[in-house]
């Protein structure tokens, strides 16, 4: 009982109580709050009244009939309700929500997003402290003192980033294996491009975890199945539908925008993709995608030929885990809630920490960077500072200023990223410089892929 309530899991549970009151307080600002859930919940409700959700005119009837007409007066609220550009597989998993009244539906959602993320990481301290307590402690509370937006937008991504950890517990710890196959394949199915790289991971270390991945990718083929045939039947043109909205919502000043001109370029919530950062020197889709793509690719490569190559440790995890937490969230669209997967880097932090040297300061440091650049308050604070400065992006000096002034994320997450590939791949998980907590050597090494 008394570890339950230990001083570091109370101090968790400020942090993330007091993120989570000061989200919704926001999110009261759009009527009936967590207006990204509201496209969930009634997407899936008109689909449920055999309506077509992708139809933008056939969602705005279904959402007006629930009374829900007062939020559509803001351009950018009207956007996010009637344009709905998830992928079918997510009804499947708001469908149960879909059938309670929006009251219920909305708190039992955040209440899951607050026990799942809070679960996430607590599993994520724990694993950190065996080498450093205090690092981890820290990582974790920065992380859930930061969190609001996930409680004012109800994103999915509070359930997918949750998830998503609490399956790579489960997998690399040998515990409740099938409740993590479950999980990753939820988040699989909500948002593939959020986690897509922590199940390639697994599928690339082989041996034990790759028959965890394939399994995981079934049960995800199976959800993605009965979605594709239920929207189907309803809406046989979702596919087309889908693809225009995505445009729309892209389209140059949209909300999905990711040049300097979008219209969240200046709010917490803007893309931190590496198409933001590219953006600043040629405002084209044509020039920033394919640069993205390239940089992106290219490291993302390294990473994948290091762990193919790669005899199975746990070090080696948590480096090859940390890489790819901020190396993924670079070549697509991103927004700053969905960089909660950098919580996958605490226990890689919390390892050289512990092994001393410089390199503890270069992982501590750039973490931190790395969680306080994504996070919700650090994000305020530095766009209070940064308003009234404008620079001009027809000279050099200006599109730089503006980059590392207006719009410094991706750039700080492709650093850590690359300082923790750099690190992954000179690794040598034969020296015994993994120091646990106390000064003990230990080589966490379970069912080693054989």
């Amino acid at each position: 009982m008394t570890r339950m309530f230990s001083p570091h899991l109370l101090l968790m549970l400020l942090c993330i109580g007091f993120s989570a009151n000061w989200g919704l307080a926001i999110g009261r600002i759009v009527s009936g709050g967590t207006v990204d859930f509201q496209a969930l919940y009634y997407g899936t409700k008109c689909l449920m009244h055999q309506r077509d959700p992708y139809d933008a005119k056939a969602l705005e009837h279904a959402y007006i009939a629930e009374g829900g007409q007062s939020s559509l007066g803001s351009t950018m609220d009207r956007t996010v309700l009637t344009l709905f550009v998830n992928l079918p597989s997510v009804f499947v998993i708001v469908a149960p929500f879909a059938m309670l009244s929006w009251g219920v539906a909305k708190t039992l959602w955040l209440t899951l997003i607050m026990g799942s993320f809070l679960l996430a990481a607590y599993l994520m301290r724990k694993l950190g402290e065996n080498f450093s307590p205090r690092v981890s402690l820290i990582l974790v509370c920065l992380v859930l003192a930061n969190s609001e937006a996930l409680f004012a937008n109800g994103n999915t991504a509070g359930i997918v980033v949750s998830f998503c950890l609490i399956a790579v517990w489960c997998f690399l710890r040998d515990r409740s294996v099938p409740a993590g196959v479950l999980c990753l394949a939820i988040s699989l199915v909500i948002k593939p491009h959020d986690v897509g790289f922590v199940w390639l991971y697994f599928l690339l270390a082989g041996g034990t975890l790759r028959k965890r991945a394939l399994h995981t990718l079934a049960l995800t083929a199976c959800f993605g199945l009965a979605a594709t045939l239920w929207i189907s039947h309803f809406a046989p043109h979702w596919q087309q539908e889908l693809r225009a909205n995505l445009t729309t919502i892209s389209m140059h000043g949209g909300l999905n925008d990711p040049g300097v001109e979008s219209s969240t370029a200046r709010k917490t919530s803007m893309v931190i993709s590496l198409q933001a950062a590219f953006s600043v020197f040629s405002d084209d889709p044509h020039f920033y995608n394919p640069m993205s793509y390239l940089v992106s690719g290219a490291l993302l490569l390294v990473w994948a030929i290091k762990t193919v190559r790669t005899r199975f440790t746990q070090e080696d995890a948590w480096l090859a885990l940390a890489a790819v937490s901020a190396l993924s969230l670079l070549p697509v669209y991103h927004r700053a809630y969905d960089a909660k997967l950098l919580l996958l880097a605490i226990p890689a932090c919390a390892m050289l920490w512990a092994e001393g040297g410089s390199r503890r300061w270069l992982a501590f440091g750039l973490t931190v960077a790395g969680i306080a650049s994504t996070s919700d308050i650090p994000l305020a604070i530095l766009l209070i500072l940064t308003r009234n400065l404008h620079f001009s992006t027809t000279a050099l000096a200006g599109k730089l200023m503006t980059l590392l002034l207006l719009r410094p994320t991706s750039i700080i997450l492709l650093a850590m990223g690359c300082f923790y590939l750099w690190v992954y791949v000179r690794y040598d998980p034969g020296r015994p410089e993994t120091m646990g907590h106390g000064g003990t050597a230990e080589k966490h090494i379970v069912h080693p892929a054989t």
